[in-house]
């Protein structure tokens, strides 16, 4: 679960994370807790200074701050509530947690509240956001 590209495993999902942010680390420490075992499965990616590996891998930089990013083993990208659901996924006893953010009401108003979160969390940290 190392936050070097090179050590990233090549079959595990890949989580694009702000390690500037105070939040983000306790969120993900909190993830790998409730993970366990599964936890082996992630790799972390801190996406500070990391502005042009972002765009190679076709992330915009600014969105990989507003919304979680997350790779899996095929290279796709997932991002916002999508990215959370396939963490979730990894955590058999959160699966219904992951189907129920699907759920298109519940969806929307999750996706409004997260980015308002995400909004004021940028905004205390001097960052504009659209």
């Amino acid at each position: 679960m190392a936050d070097n590209p090179q050590k990233i495993k090549q079959d595990s999902l890949i989580v694009y994370f702000d390690g500037a942010c105070p939040k983000c680390l306790r969120d993900r420490k909190l993830y790998e807790t409730l993970a366990g075992s599964s936890a082996a499965d992630v790799s972390w990616f801190d996406i500070t200074g990391q502005e042009n590996r972002l765009r190679e891998l076709g992330i915009d930089p600014h969105k990989a701050l507003s919304e979680l990013h997350v790779s899996d083993a095929q290279g796709r990208i997932f991002a916002e509530l999508d990215a959370y659901r396939v963490l979730l996924k990894k955590i058999w006893w959160l699966k219904p947690l992951a189907w129920l953010i699907g759920l298109p009401g519940i969806r929307a108003l999750l996706a409004k509240l997260y980015h308002r979160q995400v909004k004021r969390r940028l905004k205390k940290r001097g960052i504009q956001v659209e």
